[in-house]
């Protein structure tokens, strides 16, 4: 990687209607075109480490399931690296530290979290800061937004919802919404995105190796954050840009649209 730079989802509501027809880091360094020549018709966002820092929550609901079946309990710290592969690999990977579990004693830890986590969505989950400006500076510029998780699309939905922001976002695709085997890293999710928003050139953003490989295998260029659930350097996801916040957006978008050539999404 070179150096730094760059959902609207459900039928009847914003984020589930097809529309119509100098910071960041970057592969090169292009001159940023003028504001309103942004090359991306659709930009698609991950959720968690993305758009939303859930970590505390998210952490508060492993240590739930972690308590009920006797386990140590960890620190926040130690989930946000476990965060991005759906809850089941989540606790997966918090039970691992003390041994792992059994087929059933994983199954009602797992149903204990998800009945947890479902009541306490948004509590102590926060947008990252800039956020909510850039998706208003994009989608005054046409672009159509999208989410794109591997959080159920019931949790991000409501979860959007109680935050205020699902009306900013065209559609929202969940990690159960496409069915067995089509969550990221699979490239389905992303395909989906740009069919249902009417087509065009996309663009993707998020935190994780699932991000990275689903873009990637979409044919779509990618930009990682330095701020989300990182396990190990962010320079390591291999993306097309990494920004270190949400100001840097749309001047990388901008540069990574001259920098990247156009192509059909595969």
């Amino acid at each position: 990687m070179a150096g730094r730079g760059g959902a609207r989802g459900g039928d009847g509501d914003r984020a589930d209607r097809a529309a119509p027809g100098p910071a960041g880091r970057t592969h090169g360094d292009s001159p940023a075109p003028a504001i309103g020549d942004i090359g991306f018709d659709i930009v698609g966002f991950d959720l968690d480490g993305t758009l939303i820092d859930t970590s505390a929550t998210l952490a508060r609901a492993v240590n739930h399931a972690l308590a009920a079946g006797g386990r140590p309990l960890i620190a926040p710290d130690q989930v946000r690296p476990m965060i991005g592969g759906g809850a089941k690999l989540m606790l997966e990977r918090g039970l691992a530290l003390s041994g792992g579990a059994e087929e059933a004693e994983f199954r009602r830890l797992y149903r204990l979290l998800l009945d947890w986590y479902g009541a306490n969505l948004a509590d102590g989950s926060v947008p990252y800061p800039g956020m909510v400006a850039a998706l208003d500076a994009l989608a005054a510029r046409g672009t159509r937004l999208a989410v794109v998780t591997n959080k159920f699309e019931s949790f991000a939905r409501t979860l959007l919802t109680d935050l205020g922001l699902i009306d900013r976002f065209d559609t929202l695709i969940g990690g159960d919404t496409l069915g067995k085997g089509n969550a990221k890293p699979s490239p389905a999710p992303i395909h989906a995105m740009i069919e249902r928003l009417g087509g065009g050139r996309a663009a993707f953003l998020g935190d994780s190796v699932y991000d990275v490989a689903a873009a990637r295998a979409a044919g779509v260029p990618v930009i990682a954050v330095s701020f989300g659930f990182l396990s190990g350097p962010v320079e390591d996801l291999g993306a097309d840009a990494v920004i270190d916040g949400y100001h840097e957006l749309i001047p990388v978008l901008d540069r990574l649209a001259l920098a990247v050539p156009a192509q059909e999404p595969r």
